[in-house]
Parts: C-alpha cells; sequence; structure tokens
C-alpha cells in the first residue's frame, strides 16, 4: 500500500521520541509524564485552573487527576487554593514547582534539538512546514483526550506570533460559521 512504509516508521518515531523525553524528564526531575505535563501546563497557560480543568487538559479521571495533585502537593510542587465559584478548588505551582517546570522543559529541549542536529537550516525548514501541516490533521480528527500542547513550550511554537500549528489548526477547527 501507498505510504505504509512511512506511516510505520512515523510510529517508530513518535514512540522513540516519546521514550526519550519521557527517559530525560524523568531523569532530570524524577517526575512521572503526567506530573510533567501537570507542571508544564500550569507554567504554560493555565492560570489557576479548577481540578476538572487540569483533568481535562491532561486527560485524567477525576480520581486520577485528584491522586497526581496530591502527590505534586506532598512534593511542594503545587498548592491548592479556592476557586472561582466557592465550591471548587484551584491548582498552582510554588515556587519550586515552577523550577520543575523549567527542570522538564529544559530536559525535553535538549531531546528534541539534539534529534533535529543533524539538519540543515533547510531541512529543517522543510521539516517545519511538514510537522505544521502533520499537526493540523492531527487537530482536526481530534476528539477528547488530553491537550495535545500540554508539554509545548509555547514560546518555541511562536504561538504569540501565530505560528504554533496546533492553535491555528484548532482555531479553523472550531471557527463559527
Amino acid at each position: 500500500m501507498t505510504g505504509e512504509r512511512e506511516a510505520n516508521v512515523l510510529g517508530a518515531l513518535a514512540q522513540a521520541v516519546t521514550d526519550r523525553t519521557t527517559a530525560a524528564i524523568t531523569a532530570a526531575t524524577g517526575q512521572s509524564p503526567s506530573a510533567a505535563a501537570a507542571l508544564t501546563a500550569l507554567d504554560q497557560f493555565l492560570d489557576r485552573p479548577t481540578l476538572d480543568r487540569l483533568r481535562l487538559v491532561l486527560g485524567l479521571t477525576p480520581s486520577g487527576a485528584v491522586r497526581l495533585v496530591d502527590r505534586l502537593s506532598q512534593a511542594g510542587l503545587v498548592t491548592r487554593g479556592p476557586g472561582g465559584d466557592g465550591r471548587s478548588r484551584s491548582v498552582m505551582l510554588t515556587e519550586r514547582g515552577r523550577a520543575a517546570a523549567a527542570e522538564v522543559a529544559a530536559a525535553r529541549a535538549t531531546v528534541l534539538r539534539d534529534l533535529l542536529g543533524d539538519f540543515s537550516a533547510a531541512d529543517r525548514k522543510t521539516l517545519g512546514r511538514l510537522l505544521d501541516r502533520l499537526m493540523a490533521g492531527v487537530v482536526a480528527g481530534k476528539d477528547g483526550g488530553g491537550w495535545i500542547c500540554r508539554q509545548c513550550d509555547l514560546a518555541a511554537c511562536e504561538r504569540a506570533a501565530g505560528r504554533c500549528p496546533a492553535a491555528n489548526a484548532a482555531a479553523a477547527k472550531y471557527a463559527q460559521p
């Protein structure tokens, strides 16, 4: 079949990148992938979210989110505070949590930069265009689960400049007619 080889190599590459980033994050911080994603999301784009909002971003069950926040709280990485409606509770990073989020980001960035180390500037530009198209397709077909950008460095993807392929695809997907 046409594209079968490319699809298989892409799947193997996705698994290898996940394995490498998970190992690097765990080695640098001692945090699980879910904890690392929570720290990153809280640092990058979630401002005092409710536990339910954090759960949705991470793609966790309510009980899984409670257990994760309990572990992060016991480690001194997050605190709980009052939510916006008086019944809910919010989650926020402590200074120690911000430092751990920075360690997560640095470990992830090192792995990803190293993967592109042998690419020329032209190769990276071509790859960037292809990845943008691939991401747009992933976002267009995605329903439910964790947010794609839960471990992203929003500055690196140039989100503020309108260059984030996930944000742009989501805006197109959910735009009002």
